[in-house]
């Protein structure tokens, strides 16, 4: 069971992490983020609007920076200055001296990957102040690309029941676990925790669609975005019953199927 709650993946330098990272961009307080803490979170992704955990995290990066990791984003990640300023204003606000992963985000669309913001990103790996690069993308088979071909050490994928794709596009491109997988919108935002149409089953959990993401040997990481305390505890319990079985894994392919319509 250790093994399948905590890996060390190679965009963290070896780091041990609890396999399921918190997002706190969707109202969790305090008291829900220092929750999960004491039962082993010790992934974070940082975001404006990560206002519950900024005290926290803050806290934790100045007790004990080397068992804590922490992603952040580049909010201007259009542009190679952009990309310097950003990475700059986070060590600032986190009051830390390096990012462990530092992500342009929505690659294509949000960010763009070009000689300049490589250029930075690259450079900001050099200096230290930040440990790794990555972005987060939902174009698939651009993805696959630059796993194979690139600087990036993590990639942050889309990979649920209702999108899979990332078996077929990303993972075949990963060697020797790299780049790292991050995987995010494990619910399809909210699409796998209701009942489609003619489904005469119940809909998969929260904690299922993390259970699911994490199962595949190919995710190093997932997000969760709790609300709450309770959101964030009963999803650290559902993944505390170990990896999906072949029938469950059977049943989430087929409600994934159905969800995806």
């Amino acid at each position: 069971m250790d093994d399948w709650l905590h890996r060390a993946p190679t965009a963290f330098g070896g780091k041990r992490l609890f396999r399921l990272g918190l997002a706190a961009n969707y109202g969790i307080d305090e008291d829900g983020v220092r929750a999960a803490m004491d039962r082993g979170v010790n992934l974070f992704f940082w975001t404006m609007r990560a206002g519950g955990l900024k005290n926290p995290l803050r806290d934790a990066l100045q007790r004990r920076r080397d068992s804590v990791a922490v992603v952040g984003v580049a909010q201007l990640g259009w542009f190679g200055w952009g990309v310097r300023r950003g990475a700059e204003k986070l060590l600032r606000e986190l009051g830390t001296d390096h990012l462990d992963v530092y992500l342009l985000s929505w690659l294509g669309v949000g960010s763009a990957w070009t000689s300049a913001t490589e250029r930075e990103l690259v450079h900001l790996r050099e200096s230290g102040k930040v440990r790794a690069i990555g972005v987060s993308i939902h174009d698939r088979p651009r993805a696959g690309g630059l796993a194979g071909s690139s600087p990036l050490d993590l990639l942050m994928i889309r990979y649920n029941a209702a999108h899979p794709g990332a078996e077929r596009d990303i993972f075949p491109h990963v060697r020797d676990a790299k780049p790292s997988i991050l995987a995010y919108t494990a619910t399809a935002w909210r699409r796998l925790l209701k009942t489609p149409k003619g489904w005469d089953r119940p809909a998969m959990t929260a904690g299922d669609c993390y259970r699911f993401q994490l199962s595949s040997p190919h995710v190093d990481l997932a997000l969760t975005g709790p609300k709450s305390r309770a959101e964030v505890e009963a999803n650290l319990d559902a993944i505390a019953k170990g990896p999906l079985t072949a029938d469950e894994e059977a049943w989430m392919r087929e409600f994934g199927r159905a969800v995806h319509g």
